[in-house]
């Protein structure tokens, strides 16, 4: 039993019919409930559902500071490897795009990351691309035990791994993996995966699970946005996000809304979600999921992310470098992985985040054992 039991379930299901079928009471009785159910959920992802959006941010946010309070998490990434086997139509590290390929030596890695505490920064998350030739489990482990004198919580984002070696990485000092779906669409994710090991859409989609089962505390997931259509997407999201809830007890469960930014070999998304629309999924999200985190990154701009704060955050990025070692002194000219949009440094967004009334976080949680 696997969360794609649920989307095999809606495969038949014409979403298209639900959403233009929904009506201002619907929306209204959705949101009167204490516990939403799926059908709830996807109500307010509807375009009716946009009409209500003040009462939705209104909602989401009372939710919010019930569970979270006023506090922001902040954590950082660090790209240690852009060497991969796949061939992402979407992605800069596309395995046929002619870029500098670089793999971080430990050394590398230990100045990287001294940098990076000097900011504050308590939180990190180390990703590679998809090529174990050159970053196997013994490269990561080395990496995750080096971070660790550094961090308090640790955290991966790369390629997806059996349930034994999230148990070796969780040893090492791992407690949180990221890992995006992309698109829960099986045609579109065959379309825009055409080679490499991530072209295996069960492989990836059980991953969070077996990342649950392996001992991670956290694991965040999060579809492309732009990829496939929007609303449905997002309806799988959250569905996969409370399977996991539901399933992984002691697992917290944090879900990202990345939006499609510019990436090497010009890839041009098939649907956009403007402003308006990501606050409505935000929104529902929360209403749906109270307890989940949802993290928002540099992806978007310094502007819209100071904007939606209160409106269901939990964690921001701040200080993004998406390139491979882009913190110190080592870095030199390369493609990333993706353009970032919110540049500003670690106490900018620390400043803008008070400003708003609420708390940044730079530690929360401590690895023991």
């Amino acid at each position: 039993m696997s969360f794609f039991a649920t989307v095999d379930h809606y495969r038949e299901f014409d979403s298209d019919r639900f959403l233009a079928q929904v009506t201002d009471a619907d929306v209204e009785r959705a949101l009167a409930k204490d516990k939403p159910g799926a059908m709830d959920y996807l109500t307010l992802l509807s375009p009716k559902a946009a009409g209500h959006l003040e009462a939705m941010a209104r909602r989401a946010h009372q939710l919010t500071v019930q569970h979270f309070g006023r506090t922001i998490q902040m954590f950082i990434p660090l790209y240690i490897s852009n060497h991969c086997t796949n061939h992402c139509a979407y992605c800069g590290f596309n395995h046929n795009n002619p870029i500098l390929r670089r793999k971080l030596s430990l050394e590398e890695i230990e100045t990287e990351a001294r940098a990076i505490a000097a900011t504050g920064m308590q939180h990190i998350l180390f990703l590679t691309g998809e090529a174990p030739r050159f970053t196997p489990m013994e490269y990561l482990e080395e990496a995750a035990r080096l971070l660790k004198r550094y961090f308090a919580s640790v955290a991966i984002e790369v390629y997806p791994l059996e349930v034994e070696e999230y148990q070796r990485l969780r040893q090492a000092g791992v407690d949180g993996m990221t890992l995006f779906q992309e698109t829960y669409d099986q045609a579109v994710y065959k379309r825009v995966h055409p080679a490499g090991r991530k072209r295996d859409y069960h492989w990836r989609l059980n991953a969070p699970e077996r990342a649950a089962q392996g001992g991670m505390r956290a694991v965040n997931i999060g579809p492309l946005l732009g990829l496939a259509e929007p609303r449905r997407e997002m309806f799988f999201t959250g569905l996969h996000a409370r399977y996991l809830e539901n399933t992984y007890l002691e697992t917290e469960v944090a879900i990202s809304l990345p939006r499609f930014n510019a990436a090497e070999g010009n890839f041009l998304p098939d649907f956009h979600v403007n402003d308006k629309t990501f606050v409505q999924f935000m929104t529902a999200l929360r209403i749906f999921l109270p307890r989940a985190g949802l993290t928002i990154s540099t992806r978007e701009s310094a502007v819209f992310r100071d904007r939606i704060l209160p409106l269901g955050a939990t964690r921001y990025s701040a200080g993004s470098s998406t390139g491979v070692g882009g913190y110190t002194e080592i870095r030199v000219e390369q493609t990333p992985q993706f353009e970032i949009t919110d540049d500003r440094s670690v106490d900018e967004v620390a400043a803008a985040i008070v400003a708003r009334g609420y708390q940044p976080v730079y530690k929360d949680w401590d690895l023991i054992g």
